[in-house]
């Protein structure tokens, strides 16, 4: 049995390729197919078959494109209700693949028709376990109380993945190989760890979800502050369940020019200086050129799912890149047109006297615009507004204008956002960005 980890850093997504005599499964697999063809022409194998754990709400997966470019077989739990063409794949159905066994295991909680994958190879198991358990942590209650075939309340999820927890690992050995959907940054729940992998022993000794607590205590514990749900997650589930487009086809209806104008919502996502350097009136400033910018999440928090929107990039060599990057969240049947910009008027961002800033705080408005788990654990100005960035479009108009007003995070990557859209919104005020300089007031 080869199994290979496809690890997609900006939404800390993990999908599996599984190989045995010849033979190719894919577990949860990401919106652009093109590397698991790859995986399985250089190991000469066939796919067969497209496991879903779920229909995932923080990414769009290239099932169904799959099954149409390779004739694989889709499983997903027949409580999925999927609208494409698909095997029951629940609690009691086995999968042949080459020489090995792989088995459904119900396993609700994250949402209603979760389920993990065992895959024996002799002694040999490896658990599959999508966002139903993760290194150090289990996937979040509260994403599917307003999308999917079958919604939850987030109580009655956490109730689930209590009994999932208590039940449905037991008979799995310690040296049974843990593989989740997603690692440490992803939305899909609090406190994911560094680690890729684990074992299921090490999980039952140090992950908290296996420890011995009362339904109540537990629930207590899921419940409690998870992050906030993007706009876009609904809209992804709903995306997963009928199966999305082919990617190829979906990008080249996206047209290119050379602009000197937009009109209506502008996304630029150059990087933050050169975007104060010179930008169009309205944009808002979403990063998305480094592997580590989170661009897909806050792209999928800022815009609402259907909002159409213009992508500005640096250069033509990037629209490729940035559009393949829209797809990953479903939203680039919304980009009217890429551009460049090559008007010299542009607008530029005022810059922030630090000096001043330092030694006057309180002529400034300052707006923190971090997640309120981020908040609960502190402030760095004691009389900063609080205005989350996912929610700051809504909330702008409720800020002061009476004086000029500084935006921080925490680290300076969603302060670039964050600034420009009350640049956008607050037209008549000084806006600053803090940026990076946020370190000197830790």
């Amino acid at each position: 049995m080869i199994i290979k980890q496809f690890e997609y850093k900006p939404l800390a997504h993990y999908s599996y390729a599984i190989i045995s005599n010849g033979e190719m499964a894919l577990i949860d697999p990401e919106r652009d197919p093109k590397a698991y063809y790859e995986f399985a022409k250089a190991h000469k194998a066939k796919i067969t078959a497209v496991i879903e754990t779920h229909p995932h709400a923080d990414f769009v997966s290239s099932h169904l494109q799959i099954h149409k470019e390779t004739g694989a077989t889709i499983y997903n739990s027949e409580k999925l209700g999927a609208d494409y063409p698909h095997k029951s794949f629940d609690e009691g159905v086995s999968i042949s693949l080459g020489d090995i066994s792989l088995n459904a295991l119900n396993t609700p909680g994250h949402s209603p028709d979760s389920i993990s994958i065992v895959a024996t190879d002799g002694t040999k198991t490896a658990l599959f376990t999508g966002d139903t358990l993760f290194i150090g942590d289990v996937g979040r209650p509260d994403l599917r109380e307003k999308a999917g075939n079958m919604k939850a309340k987030r109580e009655a999820l956490a109730e689930m993945m209590y009994t999932t927890m208590q039940t449905k690992y037991n008979k799995l050995p310690d040296d049974a190989i843990v593989y989740p959907a997603h690692g440490a940054g992803s939305l899909c729940g609090k406190n994911l760890s560094d680690a890729a992998s684990s074992t299921l022993g090490e999980e039952r000794k140090s992950n908290w979800a296996f420890k011995e607590q009362s339904k109540q205590e537990f629930m207590a514990t899921i419940l409690d502050g998870q992050p906030f749900i993007p706009l876009y997650f609904g809209f992804n589930v709903d995306i997963n369940k009928k199966g999305a487009e082919s990617l190829t086809p979906a990008l080249q209806r996206v047209p290119f020019r050379k602009e000197e104008s937009a009109t209506g919502l502008i996304v630029d996502i150059r990087d933050a200086a050169n975007f104060k350097k010179g930008h169009l009136l309205g944009s808002i400033n979403i990063q998305g050129l480094s592997e580590t910018d989170k661009f897909e999440t806050w792209l999928g928090a800022i815009v609402a799912p259907n909002e159409a929107f213009t992508l500005v990039v640096a250069e033509e060599e990037n629209a490729a890149y940035v559009l393949n990057r829209v797809s990953k969240i479903g939203y680039e049947t919304q980009v009217k047109e890429v551009i460049t910009l090559e008007n010299e008027q542009l607008l530029k961002s005022k810059e922030l006297d630090l000096h001043d800033f330092k030694q006057n705080p309180e002529k400034y408005t300052i707006v923190d615009i971090r997640n309120e788990s981020e908040i609960a654990d502190g402030k760095f100005f004691e009389n900063a507004i609080v205005h989350p960035l996912n929610d700051l479009r809504n909330s702008a108009k409720n800020i002061p204008t009476d004086k000029p007003i500084v935006v921080h995070c925490a680290g300076g990557y969603r302060s670039a956002a964050g600034s420009s859209i009350l640049e956008r919104q607050l037209k008549n005020t000084p806006i600053f960005d803090l940026s990076e300089a946020i370190n000197n007031f830790k």
